[in-house]
């Protein structure tokens, strides 16, 4: 059953939008169209392409890697593939502020719901990586009011992120953020959260803006009741590299147990087979005729 609010009269941010009027929402990290269906069928309203899951499926490191029309290619096979909205990481717009105008439009075109843009220098990298590098504020600012004027719909969410936690601390962060917001971001998002004290830090500086946290390893309890409204939950992504690593391991090693009998019907399902057959049945019938 597909969700409640994917109406497909309503634009893609307009439905992002209307989530945000709950509890705070949880989107898992996917990098491709299967992910995107699993989390879907799981019960969840939203899913995020992940930057650093899109390079890693390529096996590259989220150091800047991936160009725009990289990163829009596979938010479109997400979007394509799913009916929840999607959020995605747009890095830091690729490049000047005509990049991320022609960001903002090519991600728009791809179905998504709402992107990330942040104030890294270029090459960027993870956000949980060391060595990062910020741009000056009114560069930023300008790529944020940029982004906001170049959306064909303007209830695609914008989100702004900052990565001065790790370079600057928190009195950076929370200047920065708060700029962003008045220059038209629709959530502000500090990355590098790593601890129960930098969440409780987030709160209390910021609780009165609609706050975006990337938790990985974080449980959807920890941060309930934090002012967050968008949670980007990563552990989905290293289940996946753990599960895969396993089972090649024990295939490897000759250690396999019997496979679930469950898991064909399962993505039989989720790649709609049947319902593509029973359509090649039809459609030659009626050649037939």
């Amino acid at each position: 059953m597909e969700p409640e609010l994917a109406n497909t009269e309503m634009s893609p941010g307009t439905r992002l939008r209307a989530l945000f009027t709950r509890p705070q929402v949880r989107a898992p990290f996917v990098f491709d169209g299967l992910q995107a269906r699993c989390a879907e069928r799981a019960g969840f309203e939203v899913v995020y392409v992940t930057g650093f899951g899109t390079a890693a499926s390529r096996a590259l490191p989220d150091l800047g890697l991936l160009g725009m029309a990289e990163m829009a290619a596979a938010v479109g096979i997400v979007t394509s593939a799913t009916s929840l909205p999607v959020v995605a990481d747009a890095d830091t717009g690729y490049g000047g502020v005509l990049n991320v105008a022609r960001t903002v439009r090519a991600y728009e075109t791809a179905g998504v719901a709402g992107l990330h843009l942040e104030d890294q220098m270029w090459p960027k990298r993870c956000g949980f990586l060391e060595g990062k590098e910020v741009v000056p504020v009114t560069e930023m600012v300008a790529k944020i009011r940029t982004a906001c004027a170049a959306r064909h719909d303007d209830a695609t969410v914008i989100i702004a992120r900052t990565d001065a936690l790790a370079t600057h601390g928190w009195d950076e962060a929370e200047l920065r953020v708060r700029r962003y917001y008045d220059h038209g971001a629709d959530l502000v998002f500090v990355d590098g959260i790593r601890t129960d004290a930098d969440l409780d830090e987030y709160q209390s500086r910021l609780d009165d803006l609609p706050l975006v946290y990337n938790g990985i390893g974080q449980t959807r309890n920890a941060v309930d009741g934090r002012g967050v409204v968008l949670q980007l939950d990563g552990n989905s992504f290293l289940a996946v590299v753990a599960a895969v690593e396993d089972i090649f391991t024990k295939m490897a090693n000759g250690t396999v147990d019997e496979l679930r009998t469950t898991a064909f019907p399962v993505l039989r399902e989720l790649l709609g087979v049947d319902s593509a057959l029973a359509f090649v049945s039809s459609s030659a019938q009626e050649a037939q005729l």
